[in-house]
């Protein structure tokens, strides 16, 4: 792997991270036409501590407000809203590890996230409930559509935000409780990630590539994070459920004509 492509990658998912178009769907999609096989996947791994820094960047009075008040009530809604997340993630990590390594369902997963954001979207334009006002049900739920957002090819941030608009939260409030909620998700799936990063041969990848590749996760994720923030305050979701699923139609016909 080259730094052209780290780079290309590293903007890939610090774009699609925290826009509700599914990160691991696209790199998975960037692996194929770069024709990469350990070395892609080593760099996901990476690439995902480059977000972990961006959403950190962003929140870091909140995270150190969480760490210093860890049963305040933001801290404990984070706590609740992370064992879904981290129950599903144990109990069907070995599942979804193979569906992700043959790709036969990533078309039909864009065609699901864009589903859902555009009802969650249509269900309620603008909730009610203020991030005060955000329950431990809520959390709860919101965790359970996380857990989900294992699959390859459904978004994390999609199917966490629908699930608060669900909830009857604002998109302001749900996109703030949703980019928190991310950070013990991505750190959780980085840890359970080490052993593959440390044990065994290392994959084709110099550590230039590796650091240009997590740099621009790390700073196109901080744009993603603070642009998603503006637009869910005014804006609407449905431009993005139009636009996974015109790339879940893309890859349904090249997957059935035998051209991926």
């Amino acid at each position: 792997m080259d730094w052209l492509e780290a780079l290309i990658l590293g903007i890939v998912q610090g774009l699609t991270e925290f826009l509700p178009v599914s990160s691991t769907g696209h790199l998975l999609l960037g692996r194929q036409v770069f024709q990469l096989e350990e070395a892609g996947l080593f760099l996901d791994s990476m690439l995902h501590i480059g977000t972990l820094i961006a959403v950190m960047t962003v929140y870091g009075k909140e995270i150190l407000e969480v760490i210093r008040r860890p049963f305040s009530k933001i801290g404990i809604l984070l706590i609740a809203g992370t064992i879904p997340t981290a129950i599903i993630g144990l109990a069907f990590k070995d599942f979804f590890e193979e569906i992700s390594k043959t790709g036969i369902t990533v078309g039909w997963e864009f065609l699901l996230t864009g589903l859902l954001l555009w009802w969650a979207d249509s269900y309620k334009r603008n909730g009610y409930k203020g991030i005060d006002d955000i329950t431990i049900r809520d959390a709860l739920v919101i965790g359970t559509f996380q857990g989900a957002a294992i699959l390859p090819a459904v978004s994390r941030s999609g199917l966490t935000i629908a699930a608060a608009l669900f909830c009857k939260i604002n998109k302001k409030a749900a996109a703030y409780f949703s980019f928190l909620l991310s950070i013990p998700s991505i750190a959780g799936g980085v840890v359970l990630q080490s052993k593959d990063l440390f044990t065994g041969a290392q994959p084709p990848i110099s550590f230039s590539a590796l650091a240009i590749g997590t740099l621009a996760s790390a700073i196109f994720g901080y744009i993603a994070v603070k642009w998603m923030i503006k637009l869910l305050q005014t804006g609407t979701l449905k431009g993005f459920a139009i636009y996974v699923w015109i790339v879940g139609i893309v890859v349904l016909v090249l997957q059935f004509s035998g051209k991926m």
